[in-house]
């Protein structure tokens, strides 16, 4: 309709979305959305309740809600979260039938996106098999970050910076990341991030997970808003 905002617009589009699921193809559905059927689906499977994926996450129960009904857009860390309590690979929440594959070639134009508040990852191992090598990129808009908790998880991490700088605290210690400065941790030690650039930057995150069934892609990116 003339005058019709464009907030309105796409407040609209969701809701038909939530209403009518089958009623877009997966790939032309917003990602709250398609994350948010996924949880769902991976959480009526395993016959939890709201409340016992909540526990077992660590989330409120209340912002689960409105993650698995498409109306809130979740962290990379909540989806990490959820990944560990719901024991699959993050990348179970984006797509409907993953398939392994033991050698994965990503061209430079067709890198899967998915984008969360304002981060944005680059998934450069999709349906790699067994989850053994985790790669992505990672774009972030200024102050963007983990949030407020600490992140622990098994195996290892190791981070370059390719553009803008990025803070590292890992044990209470804190790292400056510019272009070209890498650091490789145990992931078991507590640690939190954050873009302290002006303007966007851009890192090259790979997690080696000691338990291959673990996600730790999804916990480093925080459910706030900046």
């Amino acid at each position: 309709m003339p005058g019709q905002s464009p907030s309105h617009t796409t407040v609209s589009t969701r809701t038909k979305i939530l209403d009518s699921p089958d009623s877009l193809p997966l790939e032309n559905m917003p990602t709250e959305i398609i994350v948010g059927m996924k949880i769902r689906e991976l959480r009526n499977q395993r016959e939890f309740s709201l409340r016992t994926l909540a526990e077992r996450s660590g989330l409120n129960i209340n912002t689960l809600s409105l993650v698995e009904n498409g109306k809130s857009s979740p962290s990379v860390g909540t989806l990490q979260q959820l990944a560990r309590a719901l024991e699959v690979p993050m990348t179970a929440f984006f797509e409907s039938e993953p398939v392994s594959k033991r050698v994965v070639f990503t061209g430079h134009n067709h890198q899967p996106v998915a984008t969360f508040n304002n981060a944005h990852m680059q998934n450069l191992g999709k349906d790699l098999a067994d989850n053994a090598v985790q790669p992505f990129v990672v774009t972030l808009e200024p102050g963007a970050g983990s949030g407020e908790r600490m992140i622990v998880h098994t195996g290892h991490e190791f981070v370059y910076c390719l553009s803008g700088r990025i803070l590292y605290i890992i044990d209470e210690i804190e790292y400056s990341l510019e272009p070209g400065d890498s650091v490789v941790f145990e992931a078991h030690l507590p640690h939190q991030w954050k873009n302290i650039n002006e303007k966007q930057s851009q890192i090259l995150l790979i997690l080696y997970p000691a338990d291959q069934r673990e996600e730790p892609g999804g916990r480093h990116f925080s459910n706030e808003t900046h």
